[in-house]
């Protein structure tokens, strides 16, 4: 009951040994399991925040995990279109409205967010959150994420209202039964006309992409996702963990449905990726699943592919390799340290590596599944093609190793106003091409 009730999750339960071997009377036949509690929104408390965003002038939704785990992206859509308000997805809510669509406006926060999701979010004077946690990852500094800025948050788990900070409003509810008050709302009100605000929105959002069209040897990242996007399109499922490599993921990669990009959230945990794509592969056998990895990630537990190759679980895993704790390097930066995080060394079995150390195609194909090593950048929408051939030929998991450059710093910063970043815009060809 306590699983599945308010916001799920995992639940402890210490059963002493007695207790275990215990044999009780149990009538299965008439057993009900308790109703599962979920708090739903009133008629009221739905009139009182549209009544609020009526006021605003440049209002936005965040869109947090919780309306993907109530199964509610259409009614988010629904209820951003008739209101005509630009939505931003947090990390975890990413694909709740499509990448494409007029009114994703664009992720903001310190390193999973685009320049135009963040550019949107502080011209905003009104957001109005849902299913959301205010993750520190998402708001950064809260004096500049607050300021002049109104608040409403709706949310299934009470302690999570005001608990980062207070909301002008707040309200206790299941994603999806608030959605369906303020639809129902919605439909009977005429929303002011926000045509300006929207194509201001869409503005920075056709202007403001970070540049991915490089041709360097070795690969930069940025490459490698600009190629996932042109050839995996919008029914993969994308896996990933946490570092630089998913910090460029988010940054560049599109997603454009729900639960089509599984992520750890804001836990740090190395390793599992492997296992969750299989996980995923296993839950949706149609579907591509591309999982993504830097090297350190994927050695954490890179004796999972075995278990793919065991039970034939087909999936492509992306290893982008710089040899490095990448984003524990570029931490460091901040105190002049480059200490004990290189994974480079020359590998006596693999002088072709030239430095780069774990020969990763021999531990996969040794593991009992395919591997394909990638150096140059016109190269990987081939090697992308070529994995989705063997992992239908061989039914196992399918490694593309990209030998990316040392050292690449990826966009990011302390607060939504101060992103360091260190590439220029992307051109209009690349924008084009989506």
């Amino acid at each position: 009951h306590l699983m599945r009730s308010g916001r799920p999750g995992p639940v402890l339960i210490d059963l002493p040994v007695d207790v275990q071997q215990t044999e009780i009377d149990f009538d299965i036949d008439t057993y009900e399991p308790l109703p599962v509690h979920k708090p739903r929104a009133t008629r009221a408390q739905a009139e009182k925040v549209l009544a609020m965003l009526a006021l605003a002038e440049r209002p936005v939704i965040v869109a947090g995990g919780g309306i993907i785990n109530a199964d509610a992206a259409d009614l988010l859509v629904e209820l951003a279109e008739l209101l005509d308000v630009p939505v931003i997805p947090t990390l975890m809510g990413w694909g709740a409205i499509p990448d494409d669509h007029p009114l994703m406006a664009g992720m903001a926060g310190l390193q999973t967010a685009h320049r135009y999701g963040n550019a949107t979010l502080l011209a905003a004077d009104f957001v109005l959150g849902i299913g959301n946690r205010w993750a520190n990852r998402h708001t950064g500094g809260l004096e500049v994420y607050r300021r002049g800025r109104t608040f409403v948050h709706i949310d299934i788990e009470p302690t999570q209202i005001g608990r980062v900070f207070a909301p002008d409003y707040g309200v206790v509810s299941d994603a999806k039964a608030a959605l369906e008050k303020l639809v129902e709302v919605a439909l009977d009100e005429m929303p002011p006309d926000r045509g300006v605000w929207v194509k201001e929105c869409q503005e920075r959002k056709q202007t403001l992409h970070r540049r991915t069209n490089f041709d360097s040897v070795p690969i930069k990242p940025q490459r490698v996702y600009q190629e996932m996007n042109l050839t995996f399109g919008k029914d993969v499922r994308y896996v990933s963990t946490i570092g630089l490599s998913q910090i460029g993921g988010g940054q560049f990669l599109h997603v454009y449905k729900p639960r089509h990009w599984i992520n750890c959230g804001q836990a740090g945990p190395l390793g599992w990726t492997v296992p969750a794509a299989l996980g995923v592969a296993v839950a949706d056998p149609d579907t591509t699943v591309v999982a993504l990895s830097g090297d350190y990630d994927f050695q954490f537990m890179i004796e999972e592919l075995a278990v793919g190759a065991h039970f034939n679980i087909p999936y492509l895993q992306v290893l982008v390799n710089n040899s490095y704790l990448g984003l524990i390097r570029q931490a460091q930066r901040a105190f002049d340290m480059d200490y004990q995080v290189s994974l480079a060394f020359d590998n006596v079995n693999a002088p072709e590596l030239g430095g780069y150390g774990v020969d990763h195609v021999k531990v996969a194909e040794g593991l009992g599944c395919k591997a394909i090593r990638v150096h140059d950048p016109d190269e990987i929408s081939a090697a992308f093609e070529e994995a989705q051939k063997l992992m239908a030929e061989f039914r196992v998991p399918v490694v593309v190793e990209v030998i990316l450059e040392r050292i690449t710093n990826i966009a990011m910063g302390a607060d939504l106003d101060a992103i360091t970043e260190f590439e220029e815009i992307a051109d209009a060809e690349i924008l084009s091409r989506g």
